[in-house]
């Protein structure tokens, strides 16, 4: 993956709000409904889909701001500031140098914080290899919101080579751990017991929907005509597209309930669809413009007044 910076269209210090903004605005655009058939806007609505996800994740955003990951979350090789020997393998100005002055209290910065470095991955290593030993496999999985909220199959190959189907159940969470019996890595060739591994879920961020416990939130746009005259608009749902009555006179804000269309509870029984109504202007329209120009000054409408904010 490039920088998911880049690809995102952020810069390295934009807050966790404005990334996700860019996010939405980005996954709109290129969502492959609106786009059918179209391979190169499904390749990059998967590359904005990998960078939020990326980026989304505090750990992996920090390590790779630091240089200590690349894009992909492979480690990147660090360069060791202390170099008693000098020469073509000195990267600073630490001891050794030719160039030096002298001992500095930022060389041993350097040089205690290259320490508690090594110390870590030291210490992440020998974990490693204890859960490699007793045969604790962890792999991760990602899914998309739908795949979470209604369940789904996915072949996942385990560290062992060997390729399994892993059952996503219905209404899983972000960060749920499943258990796979008896898949782990052996602790040898005479080992009794085959140890089990265990899948992390990660899921995607969707650009429509978002998750309430049980229930679906969407926020849906609607034209004028549809607020003040009502009509029938069509919505979508994690089941597919439905149709949707807008009662005449809705306002932004409106909630509409579609029931049993959210996530499927622990008793099987699915939450509801939350459809938050947003009214959307149309852009540049004259005629538009002159019909409220004309309508406004003879009906005296004031929201705010209404409100009590008068």
């Amino acid at each position: 993956m490039k920088d998911p910076y880049e690809i995102l269209g952020v810069t390295k210090g934009t807050s966790d709000e404005d990334i996700k903004k860019a996010y939405r605005a980005l996954a709109r655009k290129l969502h492959p409904d609106l786009h059918p058939g179209d391979k190169k806007a499904e390749e990059r609505f998967k590359d904005v889909s990998a960078a939020y996800d990326f980026l989304s994740d505090p750990t992996r955003r920090a390590q790779y701001d630091s240089g200590e990951i690349d894009a992909s979350g492979a480690p990147r090789r660090q360069r060791s500031s202390w170099n008693p020997g000098g020469g073509a393998g000195d990267w600073g100005s630490g001891w050794g140098s030719s160039k030096s002055s002298g001992f500095s209290f930022g060389d041993a910065d350097d040089i205690l914080a290259e320490m508690l470095r090594r110390k870590e991955r030291g210490r992440a290593q020998a974990e490693a290899n204890r859960r490699h030993h007793i045969g604790e496999v962890r792999h991760s999985l990602t899914v998309s919101f739908a795949e979470a909220a209604l369940g789904a199959t996915k072949r996942v190959t385990l560290i062992t080579g060997r390729t399994v189907e892993v059952k996503i159940p219905p209404g899983a969470t972000d960060g749920q751990t499943l258990r796979l019996k008896g898949q782990g890595q052996p602790a040898g060739p005479t080992a009794a017991v085959v140890p089990d591994a265990f899948i992390d879920l990660k899921v995607e961020t969707d650009p429509f929907f978002t998750r309430r416990d049980q229930d679906i939130l969407l926020d849906l746009p609607i034209s004028v005509q549809e607020a003040v005259l009502g009509g029938k608009v069509t919505a979508p749902t994690i089941d597919g597209k439905v149709s949707l009555t807008i009662p005449p006179g809705s306002n932004s804000g409106a909630v509409l309930r579609l029931k049993g269309k959210g996530i499927p509870g622990a008793n099987g029984v699915r939450g509801d669809q939350l459809v938050t109504l947003r009214v959307v202007l149309p852009e540049d329209d004259a005629e538009f413009k002159k019909l409220v120009e004309k309508w406004g000054p003879r009906h005296g409408y004031d929201p705010r007044a209404r409100a009590g904010m008068a």
